[in-house]
């Protein structure tokens, strides 16, 4: 999709930004989305080769358009944006390559966006019933979710991401009773049999929790300048810790650390490497 502010356009979409934070730090990543068959959508592909991510399960659809976001950043750089509806990643289509591709996969990465319609949300229930590790990044973002759909895709995930509000609005709709962090995200792992879950704090960090252990990052000092892609950049740089080395508490301070240094620049996909991260964590 493009995020759109004003009469400037920047690629963005969650998807997109995970997808080339993860391959950035060494892992291969595709994305499966849709865009139409108009200029921003040939525009759009173009970008993508340019940054080198495949395009081959980018369905190009000549009846919906490709999907523009409009974002506002307030004076601390958060965004609130307005999601244009019915547009070509909402009308995803399953076929067997896709099938394929997801089975072949070792993390399959979701969001709670695509289930704002029901065809792209029958074509993502479909792929998990193929996948092997299902992460569950949720994004609310009213009036696109419903608490219902919500639960029924927590309990097909393996790992289930989100923020602190997220967190609150989602276990209260469940019936927790709780009132701190640690409470609601142990009555949510406990709710959907959840082993793996991590729930971002803003500029105070993140909690990650495995089997019930808490891991702790209390975020780090920076001047915000636009927080678009800065949770994308920590999922991706969480998985990626998580996939080559044992230790969450590194796997945490890592993603907080790319999620903070994505939020001090422009733009949701900067490039950002490894040694970057590191000195960003531990300054010479």
């Amino acid at each position: 999709m493009w995020d759109c502010f004003g009469e400037t356009k920047r690629l963005g979409g969650a998807p997109l930004n995970m997808c080339f934070r993860v391959k950035s730090l060494g892992i291969d990543a595709q994305m499966i989305s849709a865009v139409g068959e108009d200029r921003l959508g040939n525009v759009l592909l173009d970008e993508l080769k340019e940054k080198q991510l495949s395009t081959e399960y980018i369905a190009v659809s000549p009846h919906k358009n490709t999907s523009t976001v409009l974002v506002a950043l307030d004076s601390h750089g958060s965004a609130k944006y307005e999601i244009i509806s019915d547009t070509a990643w909402d009308n995803i289509v399953l076929t067997d390559e896709i099938i394929n591709k997801v089975e072949s996969t070792e993390i399959f990465v979701f969001g709670s966006l695509i289930g704002r319609t029901d065809t792209s949300l029958m074509t993502l229930k479909q792929l998990l019933e193929h996948a092997k590790f299902k992460v569950f990044d949720v994004n609310l973002r009213a009036p696109h979710y419903q608490l219902e759909s919500l639960i029924e895709l927590m309990n097909s995930a393996d790992f289930i991401k989100l923020n602190d509000e997220e967190l609150y609005e989602i276990a209260k709709g469940m019936g927790c009773k709780h009132h701190s962090l640690e409470q609601n995200l142990a009555f949510i792992a406990k709710q959907t049999n959840t082993e793996f879950l991590c729930v971002t704090k803003g500029n105070h960090g993140a909690l990650l929790s495995i089997r019930g252990k808490n891991y702790y990052n209390s975020g780090y000092l920076i001047d915000v300048v636009d927080t678009v892609g800065a949770g994308d950049s920590f999922l991706g740089a969480l998985i990626y810790q998580l996939c080559i080395q044992n230790d969450p508490q590194q796997a945490i301070d890592f993603a907080c650390a790319a999620g903070a240094m994505v939020a001090q620049q422009l733009g949701a996909t900067p490039n950002i490497t490894y040694q970057q991260i590191l000195e960003f964590i531990e300054p010479c």
